[in-house]
């Protein structure tokens, strides 16, 4: 069997230093016969490997002023470029620290099967950074997503838990160990993220980077926006925050460089 790999670009943010970055990542940690393919707005750039095709079809307005990636949407409809099937849905920003050929085989293929989404611990959430579907399957989501994009938005928030509360048969949940969430799971809590490093959960597969952090932000240190900064520079930044509640958030928001990052995260 064919393990399919697939990722979604569209817009200028990630582009192909991104989707080449995930191939390679994907390449290092699977066992072939495998396909990867991007659907994407452009292949320019893009390492002749993938398989580039062309955006599906999504002739709605995407809701606005909603934290939710529902451009994702395109992906659920009763086809899929050339592949049928199950495939495994890879978000562009992820980091790859293990061997991945488990993902095509745990659980029924005919489910839809999600990583945990540890960011709301007392809701049983999927996390659609990496999530395995047959192809056509969600295609009652996209019916019922195309009759009201911004209701649906405004209704669920996000994208992943619109898939969790509507995929036919309900859904899986992928072991908890193989996905981590890289702020939640790895980063230390302050104050020991001023002096300690962001660690690798033991038997971790693939570190998620939701939130605005890219693998990019963790292997220079700083946060996003701040890349780069030295730890010195970050307490002298903390003068130049307001008073009312955000010091606290600030000192957060600060990491040294990651070096298990940069070694996953190339061609």
């Amino acid at each position: 069997m064919i393990k399919q790999v697939i990722c979604i670009n569209w817009g200028t943010k990630y582009g192909p230093r991104f989707i080449n970055r995930l191939y390679g990542m994907v390449a290092r940690n699977i066992t072939p016969p495998f396909s990867f393919t991007c659907f994407t707005d452009t292949a320019e750039g893009v390492r002749p490997e993938v398989d580039c095709q062309p955006l599906p079809v999504l002739d709605v307005a995407m809701p606005t002023n909603t934290k939710g990636i529902w451009p994702k949407a395109r992906l659920w409809g009763k086809t899929l470029g050339t592949l049928s099937g199950p495939v495994l849905f890879l978000d562009l920003d992820l980091v790859i620290t293990g061997n991945i050929d488990d993902f095509f085989t745990y659980g029924d293929p005919d489910r839809v099967i999600l990583a945990r989404n540890p960011a709301k611990p007392f809701e049983r959430l999927g996390q659609t950074s990496v999530f395995r579907f047959p192809v056509g399957k969600l295609l009652p989501l996209q019916q019922k997503f195309i009759a009201d994009p911004q209701g649906v938005a405004d209704e669920y928030g996000f994208e992943q838990r619109f898939v969790t509360r509507n995929a036919p048969g309900g859904i899986d949940l992928f072991p908890r160990a193989w996905v981590r969430h890289f702020r939640y799971q790895c980063l230390p809590v302050f104050p020991l993220n001023l002096i300690l490093t962001a660690r690798l959960p033991t038997d971790a597969r693939i570190v998620i980077f939701p939130g605005g952090l890219h693998p990019e932000h963790a292997i220079k240190g700083g946060w996003s926006g701040r890349e780069g900064w030295s730890l010195a520079q970050h307490l002298a930044g903390l003068r130049r925050v307001p008073r009312h509640g955000t010091r606290w958030r600030y000192l957060r928001h600060f990491m040294r460089p990651v070096p298990w990052v940069a070694d996953a995260w190339h061609e």
